[in-house]
């Protein structure tokens, strides 16, 4: 093969690869959406739940907005550490992250109220301090799905701004609507259990779909 030979076979194989990466980062950046719908149904819905303890005020709103932006910030840090030390398995470790906050999603609704039982004689800040560590368990595995999936991204993306933009974009509409379709619709028609399975089972959709993606994309 010649020099012009080999460098058109070489071209061709990166504006190939380089559409296949951005038909891949388009499906995740799709799922992300999903996996952001999800998170907000939680919050919304975890904060029903909390009203039975607290009543609808200030501190159960200040408790489960202070949680789910604890528990981002110390995912964000963890999932950058899991994606940078085992870059090779992080569709692995998305996959995970979303099946962990499926099951905790699943047996929420039983968590929280065995929680406020266990502490419905103890003073506010006791009970705010349990309900805060129980809830800081999906919060912190929600925060790590972004590095872990921008760490996947970037390296058949190869760009550090449309990766982190898009996909960061995409979670963000997901959370809007999320918590739109929560508060204003899904409620009132499925009950609050029901959404929370709902959500749950967004959360295994996504980790299945992103699994077979990423295989499918390895390939």
């Amino acid at each position: 093969m010649n020099v012009e030979s080999q460098a058109a076979a070489e071209l061709t194989f990166k504006v190939r690869a380089d559409g296949r990466g951005r038909a891949v980062h388009g499906r995740l950046a799709a799922l992300f959406l999903v996996s952001g719908v999800a998170a907000l149904i939680y919050q919304v819905c975890w904060q029903r739940l909390l009203f039975e303890d607290f009543g609808v005020d200030l501190d159960s709103v200040t408790i489960i907005v202070s949680t789910f932006m604890l528990g981002l910030g110390i995912g964000a840090l963890v999932g950058g550490e899991l994606a940078d030390r085992y870059p090779d398995h992080a569709p692995t470790l998305f996959a995970l992250t979303e099946v962990g906050i499926a099951l905790f999603g699943l047996g929420s609704p039983w968590l929280i109220r065995v929680v406020a039982a266990a502490t419905v004689q103890d003073s506010l800040a006791a009970i705010a301090v349990a309900n805060l560590l129980l809830l800081l368990v999906p919060t912190t595995l929600m925060g790590a799905t972004l590095p872990i999936l921008v760490r996947h991204v970037l390296r058949l993306y190869h760009n550090v701004g449309v990766s982190v933009g898009v996909l960061y974009f995409a979670n963000t509409l997901g959370a809007a609507l999320g918590a739109a379709a929560t508060g204003l619709v899904v409620l009132y028609y499925v009950g609050l259990t029901a959404t929370i399975y709902l959500a749950a089972a967004l959360n295994v959709l996504v980790s299945i779909t992103v699994w077979l993606t990423l295989r499918g994309s390895r390939a």
